[in-house]
């Protein structure tokens, strides 16, 4: 498992850094708005401008729960968040969507009770319909530039955030039409504005728990994203195959875990390599791929299930032991000089490697091997490989 190469210490750092600024602005002007509001709503008697300072209150206190864990949820693994603090991010996010159903509830609730009680709205003024508009500009405005921000760190918790300023933008519209309504003896157009509000920003907050809580329970990537990493790995030299590719998502990014079929007889180091090189490709691909975790396979055990739930073959000690047992006594295994284990097909094949001269084939040597240990169940192909003198470093013959 590598760390992503697409995304360095210094653009994470400045990603977070980026992250706190839009959220502090956010945090000030939610502040100021809340102040405006209230006094402005008590001096003019419209308790629905009241209420809509409470509501950027309560923005100001969700932007504490997101500066919090933008802090916590960006910082990297550490000895006991080995894959890093992104839940945090999808729990706030979480915690974000069941505030916007609770606030589009109360905003529906409360119109639907003017609505029927028929309450009176008094003539606001100019004054007081002209700091509306402009607390809702300003809230459409940090919407907008929130928004920006959480695309660009591919943040779910600001788009959350974002999200959560949009429903403020849009109870100031509410209020906007009612102060306007009510400017003119249409105090009406307040509740109903206000239920059809609601419903929208229902809508938002249960679009981002649902999300969420899909992250929360591991789901995976869309099918063609999977799709697409298959391909990719297919196409890396030495891959033969793939399978039991998984993906899921934590805040915004994604992780793939995938078994990678090479060669049966190819070196560790190289079989290595070529997995370190499935895993560069797909991080290029995918740039939002935190983690690639690849599992090398020397043949296809697509849908057997995972070996180490299955009874397993020996280990070179008690292979070794096995062997010498029955082939103490013969020529070939007084010269050995390496033994080369291969776990096939539920057999292990064993090459010999020899020094020194052998008058006899290397079929008929590696024949007579097999049959003095023909009661071993687990043992499978038998082959010889000769060093020569003159080149002590490479094989001049095997057997079949």
């Amino acid at each position: 498992m590598l760390s992503n190469p697409d995304i360095t210490p210094q653009e994470h750092d400045h990603q977070s850094r980026e992250a706190k600024r839009v959220t502090t602005i956010g945090a000030w002007l939610d502040a100021v708005l809340s102040a405006v509001k209230v006094m402005v709503g008590l001096l003019v008697g419209s308790a629905a401008l009241v209420a809509d300072g409470i509501h950027s209150l309560s923005d100001l206190i969700t932007d504490g729960f997101v500066f919090a864990a933008i802090h916590y949820g960006r910082q990297g693994p550490d000895k006991d968040h080995h894959y890093g603090h992104g839940r945090i991010e999808t729990l706030t996010t979480l915690l974000l969507g069941s505030v916007l159903i609770f606030v589009a509830g109360g905003i529906a609730w409360s119109s639907i009770e003017r609505l029927f009680s028929g309450t009176q709205i008094n003539a606001p003024g100019l004054a007081a319909i002209a700091i509306t508009l402009a607390a809702l500009i300003s809230k459409e405005w940090i919407f907008r530039y929130t928004m920006k921000v959480a695309k660009r760190v591919q943040s779910k918790l600001l788009e959350a955030n974002a999200w959560h300023s949009r429903s403020d933008a849009l109870s100031t519209a509410v209020v906007l039409v009612a102060l306007i309504g009510a400017q003119f003896g249409l105090g009406w157009l307040d509740a109903v504005a206000a239920i059809i509000v609601g419903l929208l920003v229902g809508k938002v907050g249960w679009d981002l728990l649902w999300e969420s809580a899909r992250e929360l329970v591991d789901t995976a990537l869309p099918t063609d994203a999977q799709q697409q990493m298959h391909e990719v790995a297919c196409n890396v030299p030495g891959v033969d195959s793939v399978h039991d590719l998984r993906t899921r998502q934590s805040a915004g990014w994604a992780m793939v875990d995938l078994h990678v079929v090479v060669g049966p007889k190819v070196s560790v180091s190289e079989a290595h390599e070529i997995g370190n090189e499935v895993s560069r490709r797909l991080r290029h691909q995918f740039p939002a791929l935190t983690d690639v975790i690849f599992h090398i396979d020397p043949e296809d055990d697509a849908g057997q299930g995972d070996p180490s739930r299955l009874p397993g073959l020996p280990l070179r000690p008690e292979v070794e032991a096995a062997l010498n047992e029955r082939w103490y006594k013969h020529p070939v295994w007084r010269t050995l000089t390496d033994l080369q284990l291969h776990y096939l097909n539920g057999k292990i094949s064993v090459s010999l490697v020899v020094g020194g001269t052998v008058q006899q084939p290397p079929q008929c040597l590696a024949s007579q091997l097999k049959a003095m240990a023909s009661d071993i169940e687990w043992l499978g192909n038998v082959e010889i490989l000769f060093i020569t003198r003159a080149a002590s470093n490479a094989p001049a013959n095997r057997s079949g």
